[in-house]
């Protein structure tokens, strides 16, 4: 009984804290003044990339370095349930899935316009635009490469290990509080299960916010009669988030599994229509040369922060910090997902699907479109960098594909409708994780709360559109996931020592 009430409790102040600051949002910036939303939002985030952004940094680093151990380690046999044990769902079915859940609507919302954008804006100001688009997708391959997957990788196998090996509820607290005596152990749960919540709602609105931007730019750019406005971008919300609230009913089994294989089909599809209508040989030369660059540079790109260059630190902050908040905020849900999916695996076939296969699909993914987007700009005069500038980030795939003609509109139609499809699992994987947390770790939530966690989601995804934008939407992102790194923190201590004792033992 001790758990239900103390999840309970984490619920309702998860519920009240989100119904505040979505009501909070509501309020005229020019009835509140600097207590406005964006404006708080943005001051707490300069707060905290400049003041921690190097806590980010170093936990980074050795997440990656810890899940690199442990592939080769004596713990890799460990299987992440009972001895017999099987996996539920395929290795194909399983890779779609996590894939989906922990990319999604970023890889097609920045695949073109990021390195576009650092070709312009580099990481180390340069006017030698040859080597800028070489930094670029070193950079961009650092921002979505191997530490965010093991970020996923390390939480997600916490998770399963406590799940389905310690036979815990499937709850984040249930891996921190072993850490703490028996009496405090029902406050701790309840604040980090809170912690976790917040970061998940608020992190998967960042996301569910990006996905609508970049559906109403790419629809703006197929009929200049569709506005690339907010309640254009309202309305998608709702009629997505009809969609989602439809396939959560459906279960893991149908809705997310069915979506989820649909959206690695559409992306494959569509990467392949880029890389063939598109300087082929030039997109895998460049493929195949960025991960040797990455690789290379990865050691002291990881540790960089410019303490002595404020123009390059503001780089740092606006980019890697952020990227970095962002994964950790949605680390909570994505890595609770992929736990729920991945019982009956070991830790050694854990880590490698979840680590090594994504991280290549993604550095192929912006080779293609960022890679595309770079040529244009450098050899095709496409001035793609205005067009960014004036409509959006959201804008530079579908202004890249504007100058493939006729092909690129059937292309936008393909992105525009995979941009839905990875708005729907998304949003509906968040909505059974926010459900399982708010249910006592139940892997069999109810439908109501699904709901009530779904319009939750939408509502402050709106918000941040209403407040701010994207300025908005990366600022809560930051917020949202500064205390859920001491709770990273906390059950990485709680999972080695479990670890040793069962080797122990």
């Amino acid at each position: 009984m001790m758990n239900k009430k103390k999840n309970y409790r984490a619920y309702m102040i998860s519920v009240i804290i989100c119904v505040l600051f979505t009501a909070w949002g509501t309020l005229p910036e020019s009835l509140i003044g600097k207590f406005s939303l964006n404006r708080v939002a943005n001051y707490l985030q300069g707060v905290i990339s400049t003041e921690f952004g190097w806590l980010y940094i170093l936990l980074m680093v050795a997440i990656l370095m810890i899940v690199i151990f442990l592939l080769f380690s004596k713990y890799g046999d460990i299987k992440l349930g009972k001895p017999d044990d099987e996996p539920q769902f395929n290795y194909i079915s399983w890779i779609a899935m996590l894939f989906s859940a922990g990319m999604g609507i970023g890889l097609v919302f920045w695949g073109a316009s990021e390195p576009i954008i650092h070709l312009h804006d580099p990481a180390v100001p340069s006017t030698d635009m040859m080597k800028n688009a070489r930094e670029s997708m070193t950079y961009t391959f650092f921002h979505w490469g191997l530490q965010p997957w093991a970020l996923y990788a390390f939480i997600a196998l916490i998770i399963a290990y406590t799940t389905f090996r310690k036979g815990k509820p499937a709850l984040i607290s249930e891996s921190v509080t072993p850490l703490f005596k028996e009496k405090r152990r029902e406050t701790v749960a309840t604040v980090v299960n809170v912690i976790a919540i917040i970061a998940t709602a608020f992190g998967v609105a960042t996301s569910l916010g990006l996905g609508a931007q970049q559906i109403t730019g790419g629809l703006n750019f197929l009929n200049s009669n569709i506005p690339n406005s907010f309640w254009s971008q309202f309305i998608v919300v709702v009629v997505v988030t009809i969609l989602y609230l439809i396939s959560s009913t459906s279960g893991l089994d149908k809705g997310v599994k069915i979506l989820s294989n649909a959206n690695i089909v559409l992306a494959v599809l569509l990467m392949l229509a880029v890389l063939v209508i598109g300087p082929t040989s030039y997109l895998m030369d460049l493929f195949v040369q960025s991960i040797g660059n990455y690789i290379q540079s990865l050691p002291s790109i990881s540790f960089r922060l410019a303490p002595f260059d404020v123009g390059n630190r503001r780089w740092i902050n606006e980019w890697t910090l952020f990227y970095w908040s962002w994964w950790i905020s949605w680390a909570p849900y994505v890595s609770s997902f992929i736990a729920r999916i991945s019982k009956g695996r070991t830790i050694k076939e854990f880590i490698g699907g979840v680590l090594i296969v994504p991280t290549l699909f993604t550095f192929l993914w912006f080779s293609v479109f960022g890679g595309t987007g770079i040529w244009q700009e450098l050899f095709n005069n496409s001035n793609l960098i205005q067009t960014i500038a004036e409509k959006g980030e959201e804008t530079g795939l579908f202004a890249m594909l504007a100058n493939y003609g006729s092909l690129g509109k059937i292309i936008m139609g393909i992105a525009i409708l995979l941009i839905s499809t990875f708005f729907i699992t998304s949003a509906d994987s968040a909505t059974y994780v926010l459900a399982m947390f708010s249910t006592n770790g139940s892997l069999a939530p109810t439908q109501n709360i699904k709901v009530i966690w779904g319009i939750l989601q939408s509502s402050i995804a709106v918000i941040l559109l209403y407040a701010g934008g994207l300025e908005s939407l990366q600022a809560v992102a930051v917020l949202a996931s500064f205390p859920f790194l001491f709770v990273i923190i906390l059950m990485g201590v709680n999972f080695f020592k479990w670890l040793v004792a069962e080797k122990a033992d």
